[in-house]
């Protein structure tokens, strides 16, 4: 088939999944919830299991292998583990003609699947962090060239049925945006746990704490999407001079919180860039 290069929406278009786990059921549950069609949806995996589960909830119509019939389709989101994503690649090369390619595959590159698949260019690879699967992702996405703007409207529609979407103009900037949206839920879940040990510590209960913990951080991060202020000035209006925010802040400061998270960060960073390697050989 050759693919309308003027369908640049989800809801105009046939999109195919290469594998059935969380993040192609986020995706799917967001595009089906944005207008379009179940019935214009696949999904590709081996696991009879994986496949009843996600036809089921979603009423699409599911393949155990990735031949043409199944891959007839405008856009192939390749949604598989990325030690599975060589495979996955040359299952589907006799099948690929001038399908969109979109991979949400942590770590492995876009000239390595351009590679694999002997040269092919219409790929754009993304990066999105499990808040996807509650619709409240951050998906960073870059493109190889030879794509189109019709191509890079479709694949940020696509993610942008599970959050929020940024571009950047190289993909190596992936990795950078693995280090701080990729990896950051962990952060703030482990920012979350030593709040609420900080509070059982202080001499309330677990739950109470807990919800604490949970509300703050929530309301925390509304309030800073929503302000027209940046978090600077939120942070200044909180703290009062010699008040126990000043105090607790102090400590941060003491410890170096800034230096802490930007060493955090250049760490992901780096691994990103090392996995890199170690996929796309």
């Amino acid at each position: 088939m050759n693919p309308s290069s003027e369908r640049t929406e989800p809801a105009t278009c046939r999109i195919v999944f290469i594998g059935a786990g969380n993040m192609a059921a986020a995706l799917i549950g967001g595009l089906i919830g944005k207008g379009a069609s179940a019935a214009s949806i696949s999904a590709v995996d081996p696991s009879p299991e994986q496949r009843a589960a996600i036809g089921a909830r979603f009423g699409i119509a599911t393949h155990e292998r990735p031949d043409a019939a199944a891959l007839d389709a405008d856009v192939v989101v390749l949604a598989v583990k990325p030690q599975q994503m060589r495979e996955a690649i040359e299952a589907i090369a006799p099948s690929i003609r001038q399908q969109l390619i979109v991979s949400v595959a942590a770590g492995v590159r876009a000239s390595d699947l351009s590679r694999w698949l002997g040269g092919y260019r219409r790929i754009i690879r993304t990066m999105p962090n499990t808040p996807a699967l509650v619709g409240l992702g951050a998906t960073g996405l870059a493109e190889l060239p030879g794509c189109s703007e019709q191509d890079r409207a479709l694949a940020q529609s696509i993610m942008a049925a599970v959050g929020q979407t940024v571009w950047v103009d190289d993909e190596a900037r992936l990795d950078a945006v693995t280090a701080l949206s990729g990896s950051g839920p962990a952060y703030v879940f482990r920012f979350i746990e030593s709040m609420i040990e900080g509070g059982v510590k202080l001499g309330l209960n677990a739950e109470q704490s807990r919800l604490l913990a949970l509300q703050t951080v929530l309301g925390a991060a509304q309030l800073a999407s929503t302000a027209s202020e940046p978090p600077s000035i939120l942070r200044e209006r909180v703290t009062s001079k010699g008040g126990t925010t000043a105090a607790a802040l102090a400590v941060f400061e003491s410890l170096d919180l800034p230096g802490m998270v930007a060493q955090a960060m250049a760490a992901a960073d780096r691994r990103s860039g090392e996995l890199g390697d170690e996929f796309g050989n």
